[in-house]
């Protein structure tokens, strides 16, 4: 199993300081990703936590590969509405090929309504604009001869570095189908066995129907708020169920707050590749 840990990009802790020593951090500590969420217009009645304070994901990946030079680094989840698809190929594509190829590309359909409106998407449609961006983003990285097609003008798709891995994030069933067809896995924000387990067991189906290989899946949760053994034994119980990555997330304004919840994690994954 992989480790990741889920990075602050609102409020105090959306600094490049504390971004920076983060990423150094994790990177030094042999953690496998750093991942970044997405939100693009918070409204003044929903600011709790983060002042309304944002970065945009895809930019700060871009400065964050250049701070680090192993350590992967993802969207968990990128809200695929949101955006247009060519803008958003290009810069998906941008982030990989300045990385070095280090990009895990989760995706989602979004959920708050103030921010459909904000850009300008009936949210109703967020299902279906998603396969659409998905169904682009296939094609421009695997296009012939770097040639794919927009809006019916043909155009050149370069850089066009290896694809990155696509982790569809939200709840079944829409989840699980769209992994299947456009995915490379799913990503429940999620880690408890009992809850994933049905879940996991029909997304291997409906890849087995499709003809294709064994999913990944990307469980988030948080390690060290029970005891060592017990997250040790929820971490077995996931690799069981197929879960490949765990990403831990907590919530920090600070350097000293990022650390309190690091040190922990890096102490279960010890004691979990002891056992393994």
């Amino acid at each position: 199993m992989r480790f990741g840990f889920a990075l602050r990009l609102m409020g105090t802790a959306a600094n490049a300081r504390v971004l920076r020593e983060s990423a150094r951090r994790a990177e030094e500590a042999g953690l496998d990703t750093l991942w970044v969420p997405d939100h693009i217009a918070i409204p003044p009645d929903d600011t709790e936590g983060s002042g309304g304070r944002y970065l945009d994901p895809l930019t700060s990946l871009a400065w964050l590969a250049a701070a680090t030079e192993r350590i992967r680094i993802g969207t968990a989840v990128l809200i695929l509405p949101y955006r247009p698809p060519l803008p958003t190929a290009k810069a998906v594509a941008t982030v990989q090929e300045l990385s070095g190829g280090r990009l895990e590309l989760g995706v989602g359909v979004g959920w708050m309504n103030a921010e459909f409106r904000a850009v300008g998407v009936e949210r109703r449609r967020r299902g279906r604009v998603t396969d659409e961006t998905l169904t682009f983003l296939r094609d421009a990285f695997d296009a012939e001869d770097d040639v794919t097609v927009s809006n019916g003008q043909p155009f050149v798709f370069r850089p066009r570095p290896a694809r990155p891995r696509i982790w569809v994030g939200g709840a079944p069933p829409h989840a699980l189908d769209r992994a299947a067809r456009l995915g490379d896995g799913w990503m429940p924000m999620n880690d408890d066995p009992a809850t994933l387990e049905r879940a996991a067991m029909e997304l291997r189906a409906r890849f087995a129907d499709a003809g294709r290989g064994i999913p990944e899946i990307a469980a988030g949760g948080a390690l060290g708020r029970r005891s060592a053994q017990e997250d040790v034994e929820r971490l077995d119980e996931l690799a069981a169920l197929g879960v490949t990555e765990y990403i831990h997330g907590a919530r920090y304004h600070d350097l000293d707050g990022f650390l309190r919840s690091f040190d922990p994690l890096m102490e279960r994954i010890e004691a979990y590749r002891a056992r393994s």
